[in-house]
């Protein structure tokens, strides 16, 4: 008789200013995790606190606090293998996409209930993004007219660049990358710091843009 185990727990940071919006927060890791997916387990602390935790590969921020967008460069600079997941006011398109761009992987509303952030944490530590479906296009767009003066052109990757960017572009964290590289995360570390260098990127989501958009990669390897 066969049996279904459950990944290993995943370790979720939560940065809200109030304490009632932060009780909330926490309240949504109550659900139990569905069969075959991992248990979620809510880490609290300030920014600074999280950011030191190197067990730690997602962050929930809650833009309702009083550092709003700062806060995502903050974490940007310090983490940038961090996968943000951000709750803001909502019909504010802007705030949306300047959000992604400074490296979120999901922005929900402060109306979300529990189930819908839930779900969109769960689609975040899949490795997807989680937005607007009417702003996704303009998303891509706006990237994509980075001006050319900001980009390597056709920077020269090593196999091993070239290896890390692949893994890059199918949402691997650093950690990841590492156990199936065979390579410690610091170097892992190391790597994106160099591509992101090349390519004149400085988040991963205008990495992963650069590469596609440059074709950084042979189409075999994009494809798999």
């Amino acid at each position: 008789m066969s049996s279904i185990c459950n990944p290993d727990p995943i370790r979720i940071g939560l940065v809200a200013d109030e304490p009632i919006r932060l009780a909330g927060l926490i309240t949504i890791f109550d659900l139990p995790a569905e069969q075959g997916q991992a248990q979620l387990i809510p880490v609290t602390g300030s920014i600074a606190e999280l950011l030191g935790s190197a067990s730690l590969e997602y962050l929930v921020i809650d833009l309702h606090a009083s550092s709003g967008i700062g806060a995502l460069e903050t974490v940007r600079r310090a983490r940038p293998d961090l996968r943000l997941i951000v709750i803001g006011p909502e019909g504010d398109n802007e705030l949306v996409m300047n959000s992604i761009v400074a490296g979120a992987r999901a922005y929900l509303d402060l109306t979300a209930g529990p189930e819908v952030v839930r779900s969109a944490i769960g689609v975040v530590t899949s490795g997807s993004i989680w937005a607007p479906r009417r702003l996704l296009s303009r998303l891509i767009d706006r990237l994509l007219k980075v001006p050319a003066v900001r980009l390597a052109a056709n920077p020269q990757l090593t196999e091993r660049e070239r290896q890390v960017l692949e893994l890059i572009l199918l949402a691997r964290s650093n950690r990841e990358i590492a156990a199936e590289l065979g390579i410690e995360e610091r170097t892992v570390k190391s790597y994106v710091g160099r591509l992101m260098r090349k390519t004149g990127a400085d988040n991963r989501i205008k990495l992963s843009v650069s590469a596609l958009s440059q074709s950084l990669l042979p189409q075999d390897d994009r494809s798999q």
